[in-house]
């Protein structure tokens, strides 16, 4: 009888991944150079740029489709610049930091047009100008990884690693504010000195204007002797304290005990009170522009009523109630439509808005028909896009429809589907189209588009 072998103790054999040379057809949804093999199977190279010709190591083996890394850029794109960050390589919080900026917002624009004509099978009548703004020290919101490392005897603090679940060692990052990228190292200190040291699995960073927040997602109780660190750190580098031991709804202020993050948008008047676990947009100077654009494109007249789908905080809602008589906004979490009305009464709007807690996801004709007439629409929904929504719509009758629709999308692909619906069954054309760059350096395409009743 053959005996059984022991895996455990049977060397292993290295894997040695095939390297082969391709040139660069075009960029994919992740930043991913697209390249063909020999055999005429697509390959997606981590690295590489369009019109460059690299040599990459076949990292991963698919029936119909390979994954490589770049190993050497044999003829180099004009777009080619020297990433800033140090942890570029093996961070996954980037994925562009090797191409001009102009050049990811073109690549960008391209991917854009490429969904909204192979999935949704329209073209805009008119490509808008991208909305494009500062690059680096932008992001305003971030989840950071937190890992005690045996091996390293180190805390880690940081975004996950490039294909892998482990948590990149940096001590500075490039597209978080300064102070913030200025506290990774603190951070480790702070977290390997408490007692939680293998009990915090991540910090949640939310920076508004006048305050950074800073919450602690702690799986056991501090003690005593954490309170005294976890204050005296907040004081030392002038950041607000929370901590949520369990789920998103038992987070709470530690030091000091109060609410203090908002954000302004000054062309309307508005101040935006938020908690840090509450969804804003990640870039506040891009966030600034988008809604001055999406309102400005929406056309709103005096006496129209409007209405703000997937509404969140009222970061649409309120200053369209600045302009329109009357404003519905609709989102699918009663807490979110709650402090969206506390905020409406900060900011003296509450008698022109109403807010409504609706699943869009399932949202029929008769449900818009309950809205009353509403002469305008705004849609900005999350990556799954508002297929129900568009479906809907394309019930009502023409005397029941919105004249325009402004969408803001965060996903390409959804909001191409969403257009060939709205396009092709709800009686609209897509007037206008063009990117957002609100997360430079990622693959993140965010857009708006604009839609007129024919």
């Amino acid at each position: 009888m053959a005996r059984r072998r022991n895996k455990e103790n049977s060397p292993r054999i290295p894997k040695v991944f095939p390297i082969a040379q391709f040139t660069i057809e075009s960029l994919d949804m992740e930043g991913r150079g697209i390249a063909r093999g020999e055999d005429g199977k697509v390959v997606f190279v981590a690295g590489a740029l369009p019109f460059e010709t690299v040599r990459a190591e076949i990292v991963r083996e698919k029936s119909s489709f390979s994954q490589a890394r770049t190993i050497e850029v044999l003829k180099a794109s004009s777009d080619r610049v020297t990433p800033k960050c140090a942890a570029y390589d093996m961070c996954g919080g980037c994925a562009m930091q090797h191409m001009d900026s102009r050049g990811q917002v073109s690549a960008k624009q391209r991917v854009l047009e490429d969904n909204l004509q192979r999935i949704g099978q329209v073209k805009p009548d008119v490509m808008l100008r991208p909305i494009a703004g500062p690059t680096w020290g932008y992001r305003y919101r971030a989840r950071l990884s937190v890992r005690n490392v045996f091996k390293k005897n180190a805390v880690l603090v940081g975004f996950r690693e490039k294909n892998g679940g482990y948590v990149a060692d940096m001590t500075a990052c490039e597209v978080l504010p300064k102070h913030v990228s200025d506290l990774l190292v603190p951070l480790r200190e702070l977290v390997g000195q408490s007692s939680l040291i293998n009990d915090i699995p991540q910090i949640e960073v939310a920076v508004g204007q006048e305050h950074t927040v800073l919450v602690f997602r702690n799986m056991a109780a501090l003690n005593s002797d954490d309170e005294v660190l976890f204050r005296a750190f907040g004081d030392t580098h002038g950041v607000d304290i929370w901590f949520q031991p369990k789920g998103p709804d038992t987070v709470y202020a530690f030091h000091p005990p109060t609410e203090n993050l908002f954000y302004d948008l000054p062309e309307f008047g508005i101040r935006m009170p938020y908690r840090p676990t509450d969804f804003t947009q990640v870039n506040f100077h891009i966030n600034r522009v988008l809604v001055g654009r999406a309102i400005r494109l929406l056309d709103v007249r005096p006496l129209e009523r409007v209405a703000d789908f997937f509404c969140g905080l009222g970061n649409f809602t309120l200053p369209l109630a600045t302009i329109a008589t009357h404003v519905v906004g609709i989102e699918g979490s009663t807490q979110l439509t709650t402090r969206a009305l506390e905020n409406a009464v900060v900011n003296g709007v509450a008698d022109k808005t109403e807010f409504y807690c609706r699943n869009l996801f399932e949202v029929t004709a008769d449900d818009l028909r309950g809205l009353g007439k509403l002469d305008k629409y705004l849609i900005d929904p999350p990556r799954d896009g508002a297929d129900a929504l568009c479906l809907a719509l394309a019930q009502l009758t023409r005397a029941e429809k919105p004249t325009r629709l402004v969408y803001v999308s965060c996903n390409p692909s959804t909001l191409a589907r969403d257009a060939k619906t709205l396009v092709h069954q709800a009686g609209y054309r897509l007037s206008s189209a063009g990117v957002v760059n609100m997360f430079p350096h990622t693959a993140h395409v965010e857009s708006m588009a604009v839609f007129d009743l024919v």
